[in-house]
């Protein structure tokens, strides 16, 4: 059920800044669409919130109206030439609270750098620890469709994994191999990080499967999924090339009322506790 989007005021602010890391190897399920709305869902309930985008292809930085193009200082040079994060980050036109940190297609290349350095798992972690001077609610940061290094960077640095998975055949298939590097990088990195959130994403209420993936899911993982269900829909796939999220661009369609609902849920949750 959709409702205006000032009815409510603010939402209630968590106790200490909130790291999600949005996380899952296959491509187009979501990630970065989820990233950006539930992130600008979140600035319009007075909650101050940052994107980091960590995907070479800088699609969150397209649809925040982020300037990336190549030259552009980004999280590649946080990353690779210890940048200040701060020194990169760009507030948001026209959404007040909302903040992004841009990916660049350098970033491609940052994989194979990483590789020799030391800390190299560890870099946007450190970046994060070092970050100061903004008072943030919520930092989504946007990951690459691959487990390598800069996942795993995303991963040490937050403390909550969200997973967006769409209910389409094989929805599960790699599922399994991402939780298992959730659990190395808790167990060597990142004692804290929990998989907080699931997302149910591409629902078709007019197809079988849909509602099976969706019962499959929630059958495995209980309340982590999110009762919000993000139906297919074309306004969600269209805000990007106007650089803007779905919730700016049309407010009213059943892709912005979904995720402004799921935003509303993530905020009124309680944040789990690290098992």
């Amino acid at each position: 059920m959709g409702y205006s989007l000032n009815q409510e005021g603010e939402w209630p602010r968590p106790p200490k800044c909130r790291v999600l890391t949005v996380a899952n190897q296959k491509g187009g399920v979501g990630k970065t669409t989820t990233a950006v709305n539930l992130a600008a869902a979140l600035s319009m309930h007075g909650q101050r919130v940052l994107v980091i985008d960590l995907d070479p292809q800088g699609n969150a930085s397209t649809a925040l109206a982020t300037e990336h193009r190549s030259g552009t200082p980004s999280v590649y040079q946080v990353l690779i030439e210890d940048l200040p994060l701060a020194s990169i980050v760009k507030p948001v036109p026209g959404m007040p609270n909302l903040y992004c940190a841009p990916a660049t297609l350098d970033l491609a290349g940052a994989e194979i750098e990483l590789v020799p350095m030391v800390g190299r798992e560890t870099r946007l972690r450190r970046a994060l620890n070092n970050f100061t001077g903004m008072e943030l609610d919520y930092i989504f940061i946007d990951c690459p469709p691959s487990l390598g290094l800069l996942t795993v960077n995303a991963l040490a640095a937050a403390q909550e994994v969200l997973i967006p998975i769409q209910c389409e055949y094989y929805a599960l298939e790699g599922l399994s191999q991402l939780l298992q590097n959730v659990e190395l990088v808790r167990a060597h990195l990142n004692p804290p990080l929990v998989v907080s959130t699931i997302l149910l994403t591409m629902y078709d209420a007019r197809t079988k499967l849909a509602s099976q993936v969706a019962e499959e899911v929630r059958s495995h993982f209980g309340d982590t999924v999110l009762k919000s269900v993000i139906p297919r829909s074309v306004r969600v796939s269209e805000a990007p090339s106007y650089s803007q999220s779905v919730m700016t661009y049309d407010p009213g369609s059943s892709g912005a009322m979904a995720y402004m609902d799921a935003a509303r849920e993530l905020a009124y949750r309680a944040v789990p506790s690290g098992s």
